[in-house]
């Protein structure tokens, strides 16, 4: 029974693996291209921090933070962004395949749309960013007093994870959106990349209106500051206590759900490239 359900996995992911392998030979065929494509991935990381940096140089202390904490909350963020605009970051094409009716396409094979298009067009050069954020990470964890007790190791090891899921499921609920909103691509960027850069601020900084935006309704504050204050042992403002880091798997879920209503409602409103 084992071995025949592991026969069906196999089979099942075969296609979406095929279809990985040969977008990934696709984009190192012309290696300087793909060098280059990596430095200015990694090139806007760097101008992302520069602007924190410049920040400190003219004050000691945001919403509570250190230059330290800033760096810390600004590695678990972006790590977490980069890997989600990594997998389904070119949701965001949905009004192309609408239009050109590459979509129709997709629903004529028996196979999950959602998991067609997030295997489409992954862009390998977004791991640029992504290892600035683990440098910056790597730095502010060697910098700052943390104890590396069991419970902290643990939330280092889940922030980035659920961190991640919270950002896909923002880009597959813009991606749902986007059905309604043809030709919004930029409307629902700034949801999504507007929450990223969200992330990487305190909400301690924000209205209270804001902040319950940013932390409720999208949970951007889950993904890096409040596992940031519970990893500096720090208290959170009113509305965004520090323990609600540990509830960040739940509000992931939380986030997908919603975006899967969000995915399969656009979805059966679709009606067609030619109606």
């Amino acid at each position: 029974m084992a071995e025949r359900s592991s026969t069906r996995l196999a089979g099942a992911v075969a296609p979406y693996r095929a279809v990985l392998r040969s977008r990934m030979r696709a984009q190192l065929e012309y290696r300087r291209s793909f060098a280059l494509d990596v430095i200015g991935s990694v090139g806007i990381g760097v101008l992302e921090f520069a602007e924190i940096y410049v920040i400190f140089s003219s004050i000691e202390a945001l919403g509570g933070l250190t230059f330290g904490g800033m760096a810390l909350m600004f590695g678990l963020a972006n790590l977490a962004f980069s890997l989600a605009d990594l997998l389904v970051g070119h949701l965001d094409r949905i009004p192309y395949y609408v239009r050109t009716g590459t979509l129709d396409a997709l629903l004529l094979r028996p196979l999950p749309v959602l998991a067609q298009l997030a295997t489409d067009d992954i862009q390998l050069r977004r791991l640029g960013r992504a290892g600035i954020a683990v440098v910056v990470l790597v730095i502010a964890l060697a910098v700052n007093p943390i104890a590396f007790t069991p419970a902290t190791v643990t939330l280092l090891i889940m922030t980035p994870v659920a961190g991640t899921a919270i950002f896909s499921a923002l880009f597959v609920a813009a991606a749902g959106c986007q059905f309604w909103l043809v030709d919004a691509s930029e409307m629902v960027n700034s949801f999504t990349y507007g929450s990223s850069y969200a992330a990487t601020y305190p909400t301690a900084i924000f209205t209270t209106p804001m902040r319950v935006l940013f932390t409720f309704v999208v949970p951007a504050a889950f993904t890096a500051y409040l596992p940031t204050l519970l990893l500096l042992g720090l208290d959170g403002p009113s509305w965004t206590p520090a323990w609600l880091g540990w509830l960040t798997p739940v509000a992931a879920l939380a986030a997908w759900g919603a975006a899967m209503l969000l995915w399969r409602a656009g979805l059966r409103h679709y009606t067609g490239a030619g109606s």
